[in-house]
């Protein structure tokens, strides 16, 4: 997967979300996810305009 910036406010990119997800026990849920990935990476704080890329994320890597 190649890495981009997914929160520009916090400048977040697809590989923090990433390593946020193996830094915390594996969720079910994907809302539950998100906001231990916010804990971790800020994402989202700002304006707010990344929460879909970031939940489209978390879902592709928990997938994986």
């Amino acid at each position: 997967m190649e890495n981009y910036t997914i929160c520009n406010c916090k400048n977040v990119t697809y590989f923090d979300v990433a390593e946020a997800l193996h830094n915390c026990p594996t969720f079910s849920d994907v809302e539950k996810t998100f906001d231990e990935v916010q804990k971790i990476t800020h994402c989202s704080t700002g304006c707010g305009g990344c929460h879909g890329k970031i939940l489209d994320a978390i879902s592709e890597i928990m997938d994986k």
